[in-house]
This record gives structure tokens, C-alpha cells and sequence, in this order.
């Protein structure tokens, strides 16, 4: 990046920052951004970056700060996790109970643990992964069969729609079951990932303190090449 892009990516990172509330984590998303982008980031202090291809996370990992908070952020097939397990601090796409046991069976192969989010389904759009509420209730009253994998809190994604209203309910309604199942949890169960550029305002007013920001931070982005 040249000077100005560094110095327009230090405006954009400040504001954002300055946004938020102090309680509300910032994990910046880097798909498809160069590691030229990520370490001008790094520089001006932050850790939390988000990726959502295994292959370019695999990419990148190496030529890149050993400080780096890494999370995934995307939908994680099972064929992958073999991939990115090694490689991240947080995984916030977690689905299914399949899911749950190849994570399990992977970071007992590698000797670690692992924390993960478990992404419920609030969107209309059917194309959105996630447990439903109830599956999420019910898999949380009951003992924690995988013993590698710290359940860290939620993750949800809302409708992709210019009308707030629907938006505020959806993460409203992700709030209020975090709220109810975290009595029943360990104290770390502590994360409630909601929010990106286009509606982090509404996800923190229904209590989000984990937001996805890629580009109000980066900028628009290029569209990813295969």
C-alpha cells in the first residue's frame, strides 16, 4: 500500500474504533485482502482478523505477525477443518453436531483445544447457516460431550435487508437466547458475535460485544479471483 491508502486505512480504522464501545470486540475481516493490507492494520495496533477461505488463511498465515489473533469466519466444511484447526485462535461458524465431532476429532489428533461459536439461524434467507434456537437450547442443557472444544458463546448473521426493523428483531431475538443459555454455561460462554459493516449499530444496541467489520475498515473490496 502506498502512503495515502495507509493513511486513508488509519482514518477508516480510528473511526471505526472510535465507534464502538469500549465492551465490543472488533475483529477485522481480511478476505480477499492482500497481506500488505493486513500487516498496515497490524501496524497500527490491532490483532483480531477474520477469514473465510481456508485456502487464503492458509496463505496468508505464514507470511504474516505469529501475534495475530486469527478467527474463521466462514461457513467451515468438515473436509477443511483439518486445515484451518491448526491455525486459529476462534472458530465462529460452528453449525451442526457433525461439525462439533470432526473439530473434536481433529484437535485430538493435534493435541489442543479449541474455541468455537455456535452460529444460529436467524435470517430469513435459507441460503444462511446456522442451529435454530431450539437445537441450540437443547444441545446446551445437556453435558458437553466434546471434550476439546470450549463453547464460547453465539454467532448469528441477520437478513440482508435495508429494513432495520427486521434487522433489530433478528439480533434481538439471537440476544435473548444468549442471555438464556449462558446461565447454564461456564463463565467463559461469553461471546456474542453479531454485526458487520451494514448493521453493526443494531447489533450492538441488541447486545452485541463482538462485531465483523471488513469493509468500513478496508474499504471496498476487489471481487475475489478463483
Amino acid at each position: 500500500m502506498d502512503a495515502l491508502d495507509r493513511s486513508a486505512l488509519a482514518a477508516r480504522y480510528h473511526q471505526v474504533r472510535s465507534s464502538l464501545p469500549p465492551h465490543v470486540a472488533l475483529v477485522a475481516v481480511s478476505k480477499t485482502r492482500t497481506v500488505e493490507e493486513i500487516q498496515a492494520l497490524y501496524d497500527l495496533g490491532h490483532r483480531a482478523f477474520g477469514e473465510n477461505y481456508p485456502q487464503e488463511l492458509r496463505e496468508k498465515h505464514p507470511l504474516l505477525p505469529r501475534d495475530i489473533e486469527w478467527h474463521f469466519i466462514g461457513h467451515l466444511q468438515r473436509s477443511n477443518v483439518k486445515h484451518v484447526l491448526p491455525l486459529v485462535d476462534l472458530i465462529h461458524g460452528i453449525d451442526s453436531e457433525k461439525l462439533l465431532d470432526e473439530v473434536e476429532k481433529r484437535a485430538q489428533g493435534l493435541g489442543r483445544s479449541v474455541d468455537v461459536l455456535l452460529q444460529v439461524h436467524i435470517a430469513q434467507e435459507e441460503t444462511k447457516h446456522g442451529f435454530s434456537t431450539e437445537e441450540v437450547e437443547t444441545l446446551l442443557a445437556h453435558p458437553w460431550r466434546w471434550s476439546r472444544i470450549r463453547p464460547r458463546g453465539l454467532m448469528g448473521m441477520a437478513t440482508n435487508t435495508e429494513d432495520h426493523g427486521i434487522v433489530s428483531d433478528e439480533f434481538r431475538t439471537l440476544a435473548g437466547l444468549f442471555e438464556r443459555v449462558r446461565k447454564t454455561q461456564e463463565p467463559t460462554f461469553d461471546t456474542l458475535s453479531m454485526g458487520m459493516s451494514g448493521d453493526a449499530p443494531w447489533a450492538i444496541a441488541a447486545g452485541s460485544n463482538l462485531v465483523r467489520i471488513g469493509t468500513a475498515l478496508f474499504g471496498e473490496r476487489a471481487p475475489r479471483t478463483a
